[in-house]
């Protein structure tokens, strides 16, 4: 054993490794930090797929230019969506959304929102006393008639859903 030497830490060596350590390291907690960013956001999963049922819109009252349509919306993928817009070739332009809250005893005041979030494994039930989409009323529309409407989600594309025409009321809202 006259040869060897007993190896030493020395400044030098723990610097050089450290050094080496320390790239590695700073990279997967970059990683980690920009994939829990995506997660946060709703950018991982499986795509969002959007299904739209329970479609009614109002029968128009009186010589009203507007009336209100409602849908169900339910997300069964996961990642969160978000619903952009609503056409109909029935009604004239885009319909728009306007969220309903009470203000006070039997006073209620509308906002009108921009898009609407569905968020992943949700659902979400449009209704008179929240949220709702204002559109063009026609004024050959009666009880009972069906209309096509198109609704543009973001990840989703286009999903077409039918609404039937009711009184307001008729449907226990």
């Amino acid at each position: 054993m006259t040869g060897q030497q007993v190896w030493r830490p020395t400044r030098r060596r723990l610097t050089d490794t450290l050094t080496a350590t320390l790239a590695p390291v700073a990279v997967c907690g970059l990683a980690l930090g920009g994939l829990s960013t995506w997660t946060a956001y709703g950018n991982a999963g499986s795509p969002a797929r959007i299904a739209v049922t329970g479609g009614r819109v109002y029968l128009p009252y009186g010589n009203a230019p507007d009336t209100a349509a409602f849908f169900r919306l339910t997300n069964s993928g996961g990642s969160a969506d978000r619903l952009l817009k609503v056409t109909s070739r029935a009604v004239d332009g885009a319909g728009t959304f306007s969220r309903h809250r009470m203000t006070g005893a039997r006073s209620a005041s509308a906002q009108t929102v921009a898009s609407v979030a569905v968020p992943a494994g949700g659902s979400l039930a449009m209704s008179p006393h929240g949220l709702d989409v204002t559109v063009s009323a026609n004024a050959g529309w009666q009880a009972g008639d069906l209309v096509s409407f198109t609704l543009r989600f973001a990840r989703s594309g286009a999903v077409k859903a039918l609404a039937v025409v009711v009184r307001p009321g008729q449907d226990g809202t």
